[in-house]
């Protein structure tokens, strides 16, 4: 995303029930629409973006309206609505829920609204904590089965549990440099430059 001189909101994203918490701190755009936040939030937190999905606050829903399914208003279309409709005073905060099978919800909370900064790209990932849960693990109660399996090389499910995810996994895994690389290729941010 190209700079911006829209009020930057400072994101917690925290995945709710993980224990120990698996969470994200990202800068993004006031202007960036639910649609787009929803791209973010797939890579920063590392789904793959397999499975549907919707905000919430309160009681209005937010997503991709389906006429064969949800009446009509009943969703309303996530990208007509920019980000800073919604947080704008630091501790609001929405709902991101993902596969509504596993029903992976993430916590959004505003924790700061901060001036753009003309040096940087957004969005940025400034801390996070543990790996993504892999995807189709059966939510936060098959996601601590999973540990527990993986975790004990006596398991008689743990051969194959290795192989279904990929032949490893480590859970406290995580890399903002990474992630924003994902995001903006090889740029630095200012701060990270050589004088």
């Amino acid at each position: 995303m190209a700079n911006t001189n829209a009020p930057i909101l400072q994101l917690k994203v925290v995945l709710c029930g993980a224990r120990p918490p698996i969470w994200r701190r990202v800068l993004v755009p006031s202007t960036v629409t639910l649609n787009r936040l929803h791209q973010i939030v797939q890579t920063v937190m590392g789904w793959t973006d397999s499975h549907l999905h919707e905000f919430r606050t309160g009681e209005a829903r937010y997503g991709t309206p389906d006429p064969d399914w949800d009446e009509e208003g009943e969703v309303l279309p996530e990208r007509r609505v920019r980000l800073g409709e919604l947080l704008q005073r630091p501790k609001d905060r929405l709902v991101y829920e993902y596969d509504f099978g596993d029903g992976w919800q993430h916590d959004v909370l505003l924790e700061a609204v901060r001036p753009a900064d003309k040096g940087m790209k957004y969005p940025y990932v400034l801390a996070g904590k543990r790996a993504c849960p892999p995807e189709d693990v059966g939510g936060i109660w098959g996601y601590a089965d999973f540990l527990k399996i993986i975790g004990n090389p006596k398991h008689p499910e743990h051969d194959d549990t290795l192989a279904w995810c990929g032949g490893s996994f480590y859970s406290e895994a995580f890399d903002a440099a990474a992630i924003n690389r994902a995001f903006h290729g090889g740029w630095v941010p200012p701060t990270a430059r050589k004088a």
